[in-house]
């Protein structure tokens, strides 16, 4: 079984201890985030590393799962949306000048797959297609793509670069012929219709990906536990 440790990483960008539990010694490394509010070690507690545990034991993939800042971001209530975006920018910039470059030398490769369910998969999703250089797959399960909803009242620009169904309309499509990009979602999904309008703006632009709805299955853990493992054979086996 492979080892699973606990790194508290300190974020000079942040000022802060941001948690990462690393499963696995060796194979192309996936980062992963739980749903809003959700722990680093939600994916593990509700069984999502198990699914894919096999690739992790033969060295295929190496699963990074992170800390998110929702509520010091999107879900404070109190915060202005001008804050939030900040905040949130902020971590973004964690993630692409800290802690990717250390995955990066890490595993000795360029690119990192991001994985996450809900608004994990947003999260991946955001990271995907604003800074496609570093990501080489996205594995987006019931995610959503706009995050204007939790911005009200605000004309920011930066909300705008931070919702992938609006500027990938206006973005170069030759970004993302490396990305293997999977869309996940279902019939009874809550974030169906979300998942559709942004299948639709991908092929608008001709960016390839899989768009993948299944059936009679909703806006939960059974879904995502049953197609992840899918994802991962088919791209790492």
């Amino acid at each position: 079984m492979a080892a699973v440790a606990h790194i508290p990483y300190f974020s000079n960008i942040l000022n802060r201890i941001i948690d990462i539990e690393m499963t696995g010694h060796w194979g192309h490394p996936i980062l992963m985030f739980p749903s809003s509010y959700g722990s680093y070690t939600q994916n593990r507690d509700f069984g999502l590393n198990d699914t894919v545990m096999h690739f992790v034991d033969q060295g295929r993939i190496k699963l990074y799962n992170i800390e998110t800042l929702d509520g010091w971001s999107f879900y404070a209530e109190h915060m202005s949306s001008e804050n939030k975006i900040a905040h949130y920018e902020q971590y973004l910039q964690f993630m692409v000048q800290e802690l990717i470059p250390k995955i990066q030398q890490d595993c000795h490769t360029h690119r990192v797959a991001v994985a996450g369910c809900s608004f994990g998969g947003y999260h991946a999703g955001n990271i995907a297609f604003r800074f496609p250089d570093l990501v080489s797959h996205l594995f987006s399960m019931s995610g959503v793509f706009n995050i204007r909803n939790l911005t009200p009242l605000s004309d920011d620009i930066r909300i705008y670069f931070n919702c992938p169904d609006e500027f990938v309309l206006n973005d170069e499509s030759w970004k993302y012929n490396h990305m293997h990009v999977v869309l996940n979602t279902s019939d009874w999904d809550i974030c169906l219709s979300r998942n559709q309008h942004m299948h639709q703006v991908l092929n608008s632009k001709g960016i390839a990906h899989w768009y993948d709805e299944r059936k009679w299955i909703e806006h939960d853990w059974p879904l995502w536990k049953m197609v992840f493992p899918e994802y991962i054979q088919r791209y790492f086996s």
